[in-house]
């Protein structure tokens, strides 16, 4: 995790809304940080990845894998602070033209780092790990804008997936308060 309070403050700021909210998990929550919010604004947005390249390992990672769709603007935005290329990962395969479920390079052999948004249940990058490592790909690492702290980034690890995280809810709650 970072240590950035003002960064904290500012996504708080920025993305944090209070009301009923469904979750992609099942869960009903009374608020929610929207990504979008804090992804669409590009200041934010390269502050962001600027916090994050610390956790990309500086060998062995042959791409950012984006995930659909709020991991995809981080991932171009950390490959930009890093060098490393990126590619975007669909929810599912497309069906038509190239059928693939990651666009921007192959990925049979690669060594992929995940890049996503929030991690609640880690529903999300969990099927997109399988799907990946199915087609070949090597994922055992990747980092997060935000963990909800609902045991998605301990599911992560049992399936050997080191997932960071720049900041847990709480930290951005206590930032924002």
């Amino acid at each position: 995790m970072t240590t950035d309070t003002n960064l904290a403050r500012d996504i708080y700021l920025r993305s944090h809304l209070v009301g009923e909210f469904h979750l992609r998990s099942g869960v009903v929550a009374n608020e929610y940080f929207d990504k979008y919010l804090f992804e669409s604004d590009p200041v934010l947005l390269k502050r962001l990845a600027e916090a994050m390249a610390p956790f990309v390992p500086k060998e062995g990672v042959d791409a950012l894998a984006g995930l659909e769709t709020g991991g995809i603007p981080l991932a171009v935005m950390l490959s930009q602070v890093t060098g490393i290329p990126t590619l975007f990962v669909r929810k599912e395969a497309k069906k038509y033209g190239t059928c693939r479920l990651a666009e921007g390079g192959d990925i049979s052999g690669k060594n992929l780092f995940i890049v996503e948004d929030v991690v609640t249940s880690g529903g999300a990058v969990r099927d997109a790990v399988v799907e990946l490592r199915e087609r070949g790909a090597k994922v055992s690492q990747g980092v997060c804008v935000i963990d909800r702290e609902s045991d998605g980034i301990q599911n992560l690890h049992a399936l050997e997936v080191h997932m960071r995280t720049l900041f847990t809810m709480s930290q951005l709650k206590a930032a924002g308060a």
